[in-house]
């Protein structure tokens, strides 16, 4: 009983973790990382989705306001058997797009409007972090493996 209830929740099932650069570049509009599933138990992974998202704040204090936007979404379609006390490695290739804000956009128009940009951006707080989520849909587990990472994009 105590066996099923551990396995229905997870525990003691499929662990998650994201291998990614540290640096990401926005010309290149990709990022290539490897997921690694560890198990205790021999389970079945059925998904895995991988998301890239902007924590994008600006303001200070009480007037401060945070959304977060998705910038890229990949879906890995495929079973993949996760040996009991084993590892599996699987290779992937996210794909992004980042969009820029109008003072941005005017500050890259030469090297004084750029400083000038930098300094706005200081002055209103804005500030942008990103970071990389994977989540396994396991077959059988109520609470899915999942793992996230803070990367930076240049």
């Amino acid at each position: 009983m105590l066996k099923r209830v551990k396995k229905w929740l997870g525990i003691e099932g499929v662990k998650l973790e994201l291998l990614l650069p540290e640096e990401i570049s926005s010309k290149e509009g990709q990022v290539a990382g490897t997921i690694r599933l560890q198990s205790l138990e021999a389970q079945e992974v059925q998904a895995i989705k991988i998301v890239l998202i902007e924590r994008y704040a600006r303001g200070r204090r009480k007037d401060k306001l945070v959304d977060e936007y998705t910038l890229g979404e990949s879906n890995i379609q495929k079973t993949i058997q996760v040996p009991a006390n084993g590892t599996v490695e699987i290779s992937f290739t996210l794909s992004f797009s980042r969009t820029n804000s109008k003072m941005d956009d005017w500050g890259s128009k030469n090297i004084l409007n750029s400083g000038l940009a930098q300094a706005l951006k200081w002055a209103e707080g804005v500030k942008s972090d990103y970071r990389i989520e994977a989540e396994a849909l396991v077959k059988g587990v109520a609470l899915n493996p999942f793992d996230k990472q803070p990367v930076q994009i240049r």
